[in-house]
Formats: structure tokens, sequence, C-alpha cells
């Protein structure tokens, strides 16, 4: 075979061509490039590494400040039950002297129309007395023919009146 008897010639040229071709991807890419590569990682990992630290301490002083703000929340939030309290205490007692008064207004009130309802009962029932007397002297003077006074009269009614 033609092809192989002529491996000879070209062997010791194509191994001289190969090393060049290696030696020079070598210093290359091996000297040149993967060391900047291999910073440029490092580089990327220790700015990594300072940013968690830095997100770190951003959550803790987030954690601590969201704690103080809670002391204060829950401060303020006592604060303002207690001045709820205290508006719904002054309130009720302006509200209960407010009824206090409209309670007595309420009872004068009361006490003035009982006392008229009273007065009303007495002269009604001076005036059923009085009808009555007149009544009865009228009738026992029609129906008897006497003439009685109006002492006895009135006496006589009133006893009707009281015992019925």
């Amino acid at each position: 075979m033609p092809q192989i008897a002529q491996l000879g010639e070209f062997y010791s040229s194509q191994i001289f061509w190969l090393l060049i071709f290696f030696g020079i991807t070598f210093f290359v890419v091996g000297r040149g490039m993967v060391p900047k590569v291999m910073d440029t990682v490092a580089s990327r990992d220790n700015q990594i590494a300072a940013d968690l630290k830095a997100a770190e301490a951003a959550r803790a002083q987030a954690d601590a400040e969201e704690a103080s703000w809670r002391t204060r929340e829950n401060a303020n939030r006592a604060s303002a039950q207690g001045t709820i309290a205290d508006a719904r205490a002054k309130a009720a007692a302006a509200a209960e002297q407010r009824l206090a008064v409209a309670q007595a207004s309420i009872d004068a009130t009361l006490a003035g129309a009982e006392t008229r309802i009273a007065e009303a009962r007495r002269a009604a029932a001076d005036d059923i007395e009085t009808v009555a007397a007149e009544a009865t002297r009228d009738i026992v003077s029609r129906i008897a023919g006497l003439s009685l006074g109006d002492d006895v009269v009135r006496g006589a009614v009133k006893e009707n009146l009281v015992h019925g």
C-alpha cells in the first residue's frame, strides 16, 4: 500500500509540527489565558464572599432595626390603648354626669307632674263631692221633701265615698 509506505517520509515532519502547535497552544492557553481565567474566578469568589458577608451584616442590622421598631410599636400601641381607656373613662364620666343632670330634670318634671296630678285628683274629688252633695240634696228634697244643711249632706257624701 503506497499510503503506508509514505508514512516514514512524512512522519517526522508531522510530529515536528504537532509539537510546535501544542507548544504554542500550551504557552498561549496554559500560560497566558488560564491564569487570567483563574484570577477572574478567584476574584469572583472573593467578591461573592464579600457580598454574602455584607448581605448577612445588612440582614442582621435589618433584624435589629425591626426588633427596635417592634418594641417602639408595642410601646406606642400600649400608650394608645391607655389614651383610649382614659378617653373612654372621661366619656363615660361625662355621659354619666349628663345622665345625672337629665335624670334630675326628669325627676323634677315628674315630681311637678305628680303634684299637678294629685292636685287635679283633689280638685276632681272636691268637684265630685260637690256634685254628689248637690245631687243628694236635690234628691232628698224632691223625694223626702226635706231641706238638709250643706254640712250634713257633705258629711254623708264623704262617708259614703270613703267607705263605699
